[in-house]
């Protein structure tokens, strides 16, 4: 089949190589300067135009995902999941294009900027008069036009399949539409300038309010009042809403203006429910009460902005240190100063499964405040203050990640159960099937293994289920007492399968290793050729030997059947989660009743494990 014209973008095999595309107009902006001294050429101004419109489109990306401010008002309740971050990717297409347009325009008809003045009033009133009898109905016309059956099946369809509207959703279309819209976007401004009263000003107002607008009915958050509308009627005909904007796009039918119903009304286009809705909306109890909460810290400094209200393009994707990332790092070391400070949890990202709504709360402190000794308290306070916060909104089920069920800390979560015995709310630490995911990834016929960290929660754990496998467990760096206390926790005839070892030279045999302690250089070269080092160390160690091999933190993939997901979780593959994570997906999925703090129950370790197979969950 081929292709209706202009349905597809000519640069759409070149990647991040399309921005070469506006080479010339940078070159043509460097002569400009060169020759005009001091002042700045229309190239130039088309060039910042592009920086400023990204930014107004990114601005408006970051609040409307800002979850702790915008949930309640969601227009749409669905998640932004990875299918359409995907289709949207080249959003900024659009920006591309025109300006490409504006600088073959303004070379060939627009008089050079420096006999175009500042700011002319009348031209904002041309501009004006001209969007409202020119721009707007024939937005309208051309809209309802994509929407009949040829145009809409080959061009206009593609924008229909993103759904849930985003500020890059906005632009996110076939060619022959962004040039549509780009001939409506500047008739004010031709026919300001064909006046003779044309101004740079002008440009820039005309141009970034146009954006700001579409960026507004696209960002899904309902910021108008609705006193606003109630107070002064007439304004539902001169602006549309987030809501009215939705509408359109679930119903396909109505709501087909550009920023004024107006014509929506005198075409019968308008939509009876759109005033009821946005006042429904506006009220803020659109937001829904989870059933489950994953609660976890900042890292650092720098995956901090590994979140889906700074850059889509990096949250979707599994973290690294990029360094685009490096050049905001002053940005974002001021906002941990900030945090530490004044903020308390807060929503971050949220998901669907199986009709229950799953969210990821962020306890605003970061990896290394965990371990300053004047800090714990109100870490604690934090995690606290965030358990007590899910039990009066009826949350089932709240699973601590990572430092925030330190033993050290809370004992696993211990201090706030004993502290709050009446709370309704399951505190679970998730350890139990992180404990079952490393024991399933070991080889059927290991007959003995390495561990180190036999002391933390999880390395007691896997030692006492080993032993009762006939499983020999080598334990490291284990003190002589240390050592006791857990062979006296496994049952008579299993304690002879625990050995403790105090040099690393005494496993130099054993293929099998599992780390829950640092390995440097030196002591994983007492490990012999071809050893597979399983994890829970955080960070993972490094894999210094090219002769071995190492597996990833404890992890599952969540069903196939999430809906609205499209972050990734830190250094996870898209759709992938800790175990501990995963562990309280499995908790609220069996509705268990009990808190799952402090020492592993080794016996539940297959419970959990067939019950995470029978959701749907795999190991990553």
């Amino acid at each position: 089949m081929v292709a209706a014209p202009l349905s597809s973008w000519p640069w759409f095999n070149l990647g991040l190589y399309k921005y070469l595309l506006c080479a010339p107009l940078v070159a043509k902006a460097v002569s400009e300067w060169k020759s005009q001294g001091e002042g700045a050429g229309w190239s130039l101004h088309l060039l910042i135009l592009f920086s400023l419109r990204s930014l107004v489109f990114q601005l408006w990306h970051s609040f409307s995902n800002m979850l702790y401010y915008t949930r309640r008002r969601r227009v749409i309740p669905h998640g932004l999941d990875f299918h359409q971050i995907d289709r949207e990717w080249d959003w900024d297409n659009f920006l591309i294009l025109q300006a490409l347009v504006a600088s073959m325009a303004v070379w060939q008809v627009v008089p050079g900027s420096d006999g175009v003045p500042v700011v002319q009033s009348k031209g904002w009133l041309i501009a004006l008069l001209v969007h409202v009898l020119v721009s707007e109905p024939v937005f309208y016309l051309v809209h309802r036009s994509f929407h009949g059956d040829y145009l809409f099946s080959h061009y206009h369809s593609i924008h229909h399949s993103s759904l849930v509207p985003q500020p890059m959703t906005a632009t996110f279309g076939t060619p022959l539409e962004n040039l549509a819209m780009t001939a409506v976007m500047a008739a004010p401004l031709l026919g300001a300038f064909a006046a003779g009263h044309g101004s740079v000003g002008l440009v820039y107002s005309y141009v970034l309010a146009f954006d700001f607008l579409r960026c507004l009915g696209y960002s899904n958050v309902e910021i108008f009042p609705s006193q606003l509308f109630h107070s002064l009627p007439f304004l539902r005909y001169l602006i549309y809403t987030p809501t009215y904007l939705s509408i359109h796009h679930t119903e396909k039918d109505c709501n087909f203006c550009l920023f004024m119903p107006l014509f929506d009304f005198l075409g019968n286009t308008m939509n009876n429910k759109s005033w009821d809705l946005q006042k429904e909306i506006s009220s803020g109890k659109n937001g829904g009460v989870p059933d489950f909460v994953f609660l976890v810290h900042v890292v650092d400094v720098i995956s901090s902005m590994h979140v889906p209200f700074v850059f889509r393009s990096v949250s979707s994707k599994p973290f690294v240190a990029n360094p685009f990332l490096l050049v905001l790092w002053p940005c974002a070391f001021s906002t941990m100063l900030l945090m530490w400070v004044l903020s308390k949890t807060f929503s971050l990202s949220f998901y669907h499964l199986r009709g229950r709504l799953h969210q990821t709360w962020v306890v605003p402190r970061y990896g290394f405040q965990y371990f300053l000794p004047f800090a714990r308290q109100g870490i604690n306070e934090q995690i606290e203050m965030a358990i007590l916060r899910a039990d009066k909104l009826g949350i089932r089920v709240l699973s601590l990640a990572a430092l925030n069920k330190n033993e050290s800390l809370n004992g696993g979560g211990t201090l706030f159960v004993n502290k709050h015995p009446d709370l309704k709310v399951r505190v679970v630490h998730g350890n139990t099937l992180t404990a079952a995911v490393i024991l399933n990834e070991l080889p059927r016929n290991v007959k003995e293994v390495i561990l180190t960290g036999a002391t933390s929660k999880l390395g007691r754990a896997i030692a006492l289920y080993l032993c009762r496998k006939n499983i020999r467990v080598m334990m490291l760096t284990l003190s002589t007492e240390r050592f006791l206390k857990i062979q006296k926790e496994a049952p008579t005839e299993y304690q002879h399968y625990l050995v403790q070892v105090t040099k690393y030279r005494a496993a130099k045999n054993c293929k099998t290793w599992i780390v829950g302690k640092w390995l440097s250089l030196r002591d994983q070269q007492w490990a012999p050729a071809g050893t597979h080092f399983h994890q829970f160390v955080v960070p993972p160690i490094i894999g210094f030997r090219r002769d071995c091999t190492y597996g990833n933190l404890a992890a599952m993939r969540l069903p196939k059947d999430v809906k609205g997901l499209g972050s990734c979780e830190y250094t996870m593959e898209r759709g992938v989660v800790h175990a501990c994570h995963a562990g309280g997906v499995v908790h609220s999925l069996e509705g268990w009743t009990h808190h799952e703090v402090g020492a592993i129950d080794v016996e539940r370790i297959d419970v959990v494990w067939r019950a995470a197979l029978k959701h749907g969950l795999t190991p990553a």
